[in-house]
């Protein structure tokens, strides 16, 4: 089995536990320590810098039971499905699955979707994909030039570590979910990431700026506090 060090070294073990597993090596553990990482669906393995990997897989295999009960407990993840209702730029939208080829499009609050019924999911996700770049690009440039700060790019990512990312070249990344989140949450996201084009911090004046960019950004907060997971659902 592969265990992948957050440090970026790998090592091989012969003896497969039969499950992937990350392991995170801290100089400040002073033991071995198990948690979920209910976003990636996996167990997380903390240990000492000097510990062999004979003592971690037979600490792993110990935990086995309280390993499986955790996993099995998390919230089974989601597909999109005919005429399902969801969120979609803070708008409510019925998916329909339509025969023919005329690719995916919203038309009068439905979400068409031709092809396959079998490839649905991966070709709205797709599509949200898409106008989630187009319209995450014009709400983080007109906040952008409120507070005067250049805007160079915005991506759309597949992570579930954040929901978005502001780099010093005045790049943004969001996380595709966000565009089935509600609107206040969509708002209070993409102000959180566009006043770190101003303040590349969690300061005092960067919840500042955010409030000034979206005043209800506390309500969009706390409902990702909340619900998060639901979210987090969608593979």
């Amino acid at each position: 089995m592969k265990i992948t060090l957050f440090t970026g070294k790998t090592f091989n073990i012969q003896k497969t536990l039969g499950f992937n597993i990350k392991i995170v090596k801290s100089p400040r553990a002073k033991r071995m320590t198990l948690r979920i990482d209910s976003k990636e669906r996996l167990p997380i393995l903390t240990i000492p810098e000097r510990c062999s990997a004979k003592r971690a897989i037979e600490f792993v295999n110990q935990h086995k039971d309280w390993i499986d009960r955790s996993l099995a407990g998390l919230p089974q993840t989601k597909t999109f499905e005919d005429g399902e209702q969801i969120s979609l730029f803070g708008s409510l939208v019925t998916i329909r699955h339509i025969s023919g080829h005329h690719g995916t499009f919203l038309k009068d609050g439905t979400l068409n979707v031709s092809g396959d019924a079998e490839f649905m999911h991966r070709r709205i996700k797709d599509y949200i994909k898409i106008q989630a770049k187009s319209e995450f690009y014009h709400r983080s440039k007109v906040l952008a030039e409120h507070l005067g700060c250049p805007l160079n790019d915005v991506t759309i990512k597949d992570t579930k570590s954040r929901w978005g990312s502001c780099s010093s070249m005045h790049n943004i990344n969001y996380s595709w979910r966000i565009a089935l989140a509600p609107e206040n949450v969509i708002n209070y996201l993409i102000a959180h990431e566009v006043a770190h084009l101003k303040h590349q911090n969690h300061s005092r004046d960067f919840w500042h700026c955010v409030r000034e960019l979206y005043p209800e950004a506390e309500s969009g907060k706390t409902w990702l506090r909340l619900h998060s997971r639901e979210l987090y659902r969608y593979e």
